[in-house]
């Protein structure tokens, strides 16, 4: 009992010699103008105090960052969690795979070798076209920061296959996924929220669609651009066709399931964003088709029910919230002369740029031009001293000049050439096979899950196409369905090899001789 004692004695006096002088220094910092350095040394002891739940929790974590809109506001650039998160996991899933050879990566040869041919593109464009810096490092190149999110959507994936999710929690990390962009609804309720708690926008972002020219929020439903609120419908809305399908949301009867799926789709039209609309409505038509409910009755309610929607809708549509208008100005819609002014300069913006980019793409073939540019070129062009008119040309737009086109070819093509396409092509085809063999093939009791991502897959490949995109944000898009559904299933997926029939065994034959042979 005694040695007990001594023991515990021991370690509490252990503790408080490590806790009583830390807290001492950390009181002492924060007295003093916080800067990065403190900051800085801040998250460095965060981090090491930490880190035994990291050991434990990184893989939930992780799966947590693919969508949070969570910064680090301590480290310099501000990065969003989502990419700590992936070199922590990653690391932490290397580590046990060497002092653990059981612990290993689920193959998937098929994403791997394009992701890595990608990663190859990219390097050999930087190295040549002016390398990669970092401005909130002190280089004197910029644009270092799209070559780290590149790069760390292409760990992501492996991070993600580091191992596998069991098929009894799958149902949770999927929820866990969608919560993290449920957190953007905090982006639109600064107004609303009293001053002594808006330290909490250190960690979440604000939105600045309702900000005025004295930096005041002003947050009118409607009329306000709510991306956030937008943000967050649009999880709930994900989240219910991955967790019940289209199926079990309307064939069920609870009632609550089609009710909140019907409120979330029009709470995500206060965004005022045609392509979340479009987007949402594709992977929902995509699951109910492959769950081939256009072969029953459902298919006629929909069907009276988009026809009675569309009666209502034609003579309402200009009476509508403007955000409402602006999300539905894609349909052949009689909306106001503000909303159709305000979409029509939006696509016209888009397609000035993309044709005088277009002249840039022969001349990007062979060689891309990455996403280097000096501090002149911001200073003049994209920075406080950037002065624009409309006469410009628009490949010289402040986003056209950091490679932010607005197209997801045009971000692929003309930033690292046709070898980038063509590894990015491949990267395409082997997602594809993935995630259609583990839908086809996959264990039954996640099948929802697998059809949503394939559902969500197809969705995501045609708004990088045709609506919205680009590879340094959707690089660790893709990624993240491909492993959760690499992860979700343990690999990919083949068909069950089918018994194979024995023949039954010969019976005897019964026949007569047409001689009988007579013994002698």
């Amino acid at each position: 009992m005694t040695n007990l004692n001594s023991a515990a004695l021991f370690r509490s006096l252990i503790v408080y010699a490590i806790c009583v002088p830390l807290a001492i220094v950390i009181g002492w910092m924060l007295t003093n103008p916080l800067d990065y350095q403190s900051l800085g040394f801040i998250g460095v002891l965060a981090a090491v105090l930490v880190f035994p739940i990291l050991m434990k929790w990184h893989y939930p974590l992780l799966i947590f960052s693919l969508t949070a809109p969570i910064t680090m506001f301590f480290l310099p650039g501000k990065p969003n969690i989502f990419i700590p998160m992936v070199l922590v996991s990653l690391s932490i899933s290397v580590v046990e795979r060497i002092l653990d050879r059981e612990k290993s990566f689920i193959p998937v040869p098929s994403v791997k070798w394009p992701l890595l041919a990608l990663a190859a593109v990219v390097i050999f464009t930087a190295e040549m076209t002016g390398g990669i810096g970092l401005r909130s490092m002190g280089s004197d190149v910029y644009g270092g920061k799209k070559y780290i999110t590149l790069f760390i959507g292409i760990l992501s994936f492996f991070a993600l296959t580091a191992r596998p999710i069991p098929k009894k929690y799958a149902n949770r990390y999927i929820a866990l996924y969608f919560f993290g962009s449920f957190l953007m609804i905090f982006a639109d309720l600064y107004p609303a929220i009293p001053q002594p708690l808006h330290f909490i926008y250190l960690v979440l972002p604000t939105s600045d669609r309702g900000m005025d020219s004295y930096g005041n929020f002003e947050l009118q439903i409607g009329v306000t651009r709510m991306f956030g609120a937008a943000a967050a419908a649009g999880a709930v809305f994900y989240w219910l066709l991955a967790r019940y399908g289209v199926r079990d949301l309307f064939l069920t009867g609870k009632l609550w399931r089609p009710l909140l799926l019907a409120l979330a789709f029009v709470v995500n039209l206060l965004g005022g964003f045609r392509s979340t609309t479009i987007c949402a409505l594709l992977v929902f038509g995509v699951i109910f088709f492959l769950e081939k409910l256009h072969r029953t009755g459902l298919m006629m309610v929909l069907i009276m029910a988009g026809t009675l929607g569309g009666a209502l809708l034609v003579p309402m549509a200009p009476h509508l919230p403007y955000t409402f208008q602006r999300s539905l100005a894609w349909l052949p819609l009689n909306i106001s002369p503000e909303a159709r002014m305000d979409t029509e300069g939006s696509t016209e913006w888009r397609m000035e740029l993309w044709q005088a980019l277009m002249p840039m793409v022969p001349k990007c073939l062979l060689l891309g031009k990455g996403y280097a540019f000096t501090v002149q070129t911001f200073n003049q062009e994209m920075g406080r001293d950037a002065t624009f008119k409309k006469t410009i040309d628009a490949s010289q737009d402040p986003l056209a000049l950091s490679s932010d086109f607005h197209s997801g070819p045009l971000s692929v093509v003309i930033s690292f050439g046709i070898w980038g396409a063509l590894a990015w092509l491949w990267f395409w085809a082997g997602g594809f096979y993935v995630i259609w063999r583990n839908y086809h093939y996959g264990d039954p009791a996640i099948r929802h899950l697998n059809l949503f991502l394939f559902a969500a897959y197809i969705s995501k490949c045609f708004g990088f196409l045709f609506i919205f995109g680009g590879i340094v944000d959707d690089t660790g898009g893709f990624c993240g369905l491909i492993g959760l559904s690499v992860a979700l299933n343990n690999g990919v997926m083949r068909p069950k090899p089918q018994p194979k029939l024995v023949p039954a065994a010969a019976k005897p034959s019964l026949a007569i001789p047409a001689r009988p042979a007579f013994q002698r």
